[in-house]
């Protein structure tokens, strides 16, 4: 059983101006793949908030991967990768890489996402597209590799096995 955290960042969202379209979609693919969604949350645009909220959910042993959706992309307040990047100890660039690949087939915006992945402790942080439609695609795309990421985390000897 994967554990994911989802983690929303967007400013009229927090406020409630707008409701979370990314977040609700993301969970429904992962339980439909039979993981488990430990938490959800919402996030304005802050780079602290969204530092401490990725460090503090990464230690906590909970989650065995992070997601977030929004604050990816050339706006003033996308800051998820800045963020992202001051938590995590190791990159894991070819998640990033192939989304951005994949999403390049769809749409030439591809171009403008500065989506990063990396892990911190036994964590996998992965950061989405803050659009639903570009989430879910982009989570499509790396969802084969996850579990064997998770095994790898986790030091599980069945990881040598299903590579």
């Amino acid at each position: 059983m994967i554990r994911f955290g989802i983690l929303t960042l967007s400013d009229r969202s927090s406020r409630g101006e707008r409701a979370d379209a990314s977040g609700p979609v993301l969970a429904d693919l992962i339980r439909a793949e039979s993981w488990s969604v430990a938490e959800q949350a919402i996030l304005p645009d802050e780079e602290s908030a969204i530092s401490a909220a990725l460090t503090e959910w990464a230690d906590s042993g909970r989650f065995d991967i992070i997601l977030t959706t929004g604050g990816t992309g050339f706006a003033l307040r996308d800051v998820t990768p800045e963020a992202t990047r001051a938590v995590i100890q190791r990159d894991a660039p070819g998640l990033a890489e192939v989304m951005r690949a994949e999403s390049l087939k769809k749409t030439p915006h591809a171009m403008l996402s500065r989506a990063v992945a990396g892990i911190r402790g036994r964590t996998l942080i992965v950061n989405l597209p803050g659009s639903p439609k570009g989430a879910l695609e982009n989570l499509q795309t790396i969802l084969p590799v996850l579990p064997h990421a998770v095994q790898l985390l986790k030091d599980d000897p069945a990881s040598e096995s299903s590579h």
